[in-house]
């Protein structure tokens, strides 16, 4: 049985909100950094590859240390790890604010997505022992997604509105007051839970763990960089390919896994994750894509760009609360679906947007494929940590959580290689543009308009004008690629999630710690 007790319900609500404001922070860090890239490069001046490192090293910490900080949690205490990791995050934060050198942000951020990896899982394995009821859980994972899919849409707002103030170091400095509020109420509030029969962990399974996400995660942000020729992607991919079936392999011969792979046999929990993967694959891209057509389509300030993609937050937020209601009305399954084909509408709606189309209009697609990500999202994660034991919370919210960023990974390399092999095969370059910097030009937007400032005002214009067209243009073909994805998606949730109840019922361990059958 679980070591830990009933709470109250007031501090079981107060569990919740500090597991929601640890979310918030991570939530909030993952989109600041690309808001603040511009004024980071002026003041830093870091080289092409530096770059590329100082964006991606906290993703490749993250996604590489999730499963073994899940299980490390499930261990030696989730409120314990969760502590832990809030501290070394704040002085991460501080770290990375304050850097004076490339070399030296990259590691602070390398620093960062280490302690992410203990936050991230706590969060949910906490919340999962301290709601015992399904009813109550479900609500209460459905508050937790909101929260999360709120602070991925205000990060822009609070970014934007320091970088119009501030220097670039602001948007992490405004994580320290989060973290020791999140330690001084953390310690009184959290109750401690951890799994009474851990047995040992395994010292091969934890670096396998780590080189195949790390290898697979790295070849799929390299292939979107570099494209999938460069010899590093192949070799990343086929480390991770071996350690990672290596690893599989391991875990069906141990009696203390670190991911159950049986779970992945039963149609339930393997139908979540596979949804979490596709929403996020989608809409990861997209928002990325969109940052670019709010700055340099509409050539609005990153401040305005913030608030001009707030409503999909807004939207996600509500639908993720509402979630439980609708899971009794209509069933997981039938939720889940509605969710991503409520998202997939929203890609098609997006695909009418022009270069000069209202905001009035935009609204619509945002709030409507809002809302299917929240209805997704909440369900899919309570649906995952469910289908456990209590015991073993930490370990499942960590296959949650890597299975989203490596989903993001994907949708950023696939569907933002679409966008851009597109908008360079496509651009016409206007007559009277040096060759050299015609391929500038057709790298990327930003290019364009870097090359336009170089050149006399009429050509420069003619420039922008063919870029800034040939960019949502291609952005139209890639929300069609992500829209359909969603819905072959939720054709096969309805299939997967089948049958799957309304209230999952507890998974109890027996006296010796074993389960004989994963729930599902």
């Amino acid at each position: 049985m679980t070591s830990t007790t009933p709470a109250a319900a007031g501090k079981k609500w107060g569990t919740l909100v500090i597991s929601c404001l640890a979310m918030l922070l991570l939530a909030l860090d993952v989109t600041v950094l690309h808001l603040a890239t511009p004024k980071l490069v002026e003041d830093m001046t870091p080289s092409a590859t530096q770059l590329l490192w100082i964006l991606d090293v906290y993703g490749f910490a993250l996604a590489g240390l999730l499963i073994t900080f899940g299980n490390i949690g499930d261990r030696v205490g989730r409120k314990k790890l969760l502590l832990i990791g809030t501290v070394a995050f704040g002085a991460a934060s501080a770290l990375t604010a304050y850097a004076p050198t490339p070399e030296l942000l990259i590691a602070a951020r390398a620093l960062l997505g280490v302690a992410g990896a203990t936050i991230m899982p706590s969060t949910l394995s906490i919340i999962r022992n301290v709601f015992t009821d399904p009813k109550e859980r479900t609500t209460a994972v459905g508050i937790w997604s909101s929260v999360s899919a709120l602070g991925f849409a205000i990060g822009p707002v609070v970014g934007g509105a320091l970088l119009d103030h501030f220097w670039w170091g602001s948007v992490f400095l405004i994580n320290v007051p989060i973290t020791v509020a999140l330690v001084v109420f953390g310690a009184f509030v959290l109750p401690e839970s951890r799994n009474p029969y851990p047995g040992r962990l395994d010292v091969v399974s934890v670096p396998l763990s780590i080189v195949g996400v790390i290898s697979f995660v790295y070849a799929v942000k390299v292939a979107a960089h570099d494209g999938i020729a460069e010899p590093a992607v192949w070799i990343a991919a086929v480390l991770g390919l071996i350690t990672m079936v290596a690893f599989v392999r391991r875990q069906t011969r141990l009696a203390e896994p670190l991911i159950d792979v049986r779970l992945f046999r039963v149609r339930t929990f393997s139908g979540a994750v596979g949804a979490n993967v596709a929403v996020i694959f989608g809409t990861l891209s997209i928002s990325v894509a969109f940052a670019q057509y709010f700055q340099l389509v509409r050539g609005w300030s990153p401040l305005i760009s913030g608030l001009a993609g707030l409503p999909g937050g807004v939207g996600a937020a509500i639908a993720g609360g509402l979630s439980g209601i609708l899971i009794m009305a209509i069933g997981r399954a039938k939720t889940v679906a509605l969710g991503l084909f409520l998202t997939s509408v929203g890609f098609f709606l997006y695909g009418l947007i022009g270069v000069d189309t209202s905001y009035a209009f935009m609204l619509m697609p945002m709030i409507v494929a809002g809302l299917g990500m929240g209805f997704t999202f909440a369900v899919t994660n309570d649906t995952i940590i469910a289908s456990v034991p209590r015991e073993r919370a930490g370990a499942a919210s960590a296959i949650s959580e890597t299975a989203t960023e490596v989903g993001g990974a994907l949708g950023i390399a696939v569907l933002g290689s679409v966008l851009g092999g597109l908008y360079t095969t496509n651009l016409a370059v206007p007559a009277g543009v040096p060759a050299e910097a015609a391929h500038v030009a057709g790298e990327s937007l930003g290019g364009a308009f870097h090359v336009a400032s170089q050149l006399p005002t009429p050509l420069g214009a003619q420039l922008l004008d063919s870029a800034r067209h040939t960019f949502v243009d291609s952005m139209h073909a890639t929300l069609v690629v992500g829209g359909v994805s969603m819905i072959v998606r939720a054709g096969a949730c309805l299939w997967s999630l089948r049958g799957t109840p309304k209230e999952i019922p507890e998974v109890i361990l027996d006296d010796t710690g074993r389960v004989e059958e994963p729930v599902g």
